[in-house]
């Protein structure tokens, strides 16, 4: 609980100051966030039993509950599903360019075959008209997460996932692997209604990148 007051504390402190959006009639920075998996792709099931799919909706939705009730609604944030439904990762970024998107996010749990493996990974495309500002965005996050969390801090990697390639020349995209589920203690950690929310607050903080 002290460290989430720390981190709402410090929210105030650090109010969104974003280069993109300026053409957008309402001037706010438009952010799609990605929750992955839905409906019959459970993605990544947890040693505790919890499915990628739930945990990664649960933190999206918190990140624009957050952005409404502490930033005043600073961005404009919309969700590639709101519910548990399937939707192709191809719907999921053409919905950032329909939207004209600012910033994409997509979210997601791991998993690997080594109960010890643990920490947070952040992939970027290897190439597109965004890269630079795309690393910069990953680097924060990863950041926030490893200093407001405690997460352990796996590095920012590059990656070809279809998200990635299809948005990246579009705005600046990131998808983000938030602690291993086969982690006895990250899976718990991850499931935690206090955690969700600090997790989404700090994805929401790292979400200041400026060109």
């Amino acid at each position: 609980m002290v460290r989430l007051l720390v981190l709402i504390t410090l929210t105030f402190c650090l109010m969104p100051n974003v280069g993109f959006g300026q053409s957008h009639k309402n001037g706010k920075t438009v952010v799609v966030i990605d929750p992955g998996h839905g409906g019959t792709d459970s993605g990544a099931i947890g040693i505790n039993g919890e499915e990628e799919k739930g945990l990664v909706l649960k933190i999206a939705k918190q990140i624009a509950n957050l952005n409404e009730s502490l930033f005043g609604k600073e961005y404009e944030i919309y969700l590639t599903r709101y519910s548990d439904t399937l939707v192709s990762l191809g719907s999921r970024s053409k919905l950032a360019k329909t939207l004209n998107a600012d910033l994409f996010v997509s979210l997601h749990c791991n998993h690997s075959v080594n109960s010890n493996a643990k920490g947070v990974e952040v992939y970027v495309s290897k190439k597109g008209k965004y890269v630079r500002e795309s690393i910069q965005m990953a680097y924060q996050i990863q950041k926030g997460l490893s200093q407001n969390i405690g997460f352990n801090s796996r590095g920012v990697k590059f990656a070809n996932f279809q998200v990635l390639r299809e948005t990246v020349n579009y705005c600046p995209t990131v998808l983000v692997e938030l602690g291993f589920l086969s982690n006895q203690d990250e899976a718990r950690h991850l499931t935690e209604e206090e955690n969700i929310l600090a997790i989404a607050l700090s994805i929401l903080i790292g979400l200041q990148v400026k060109m």
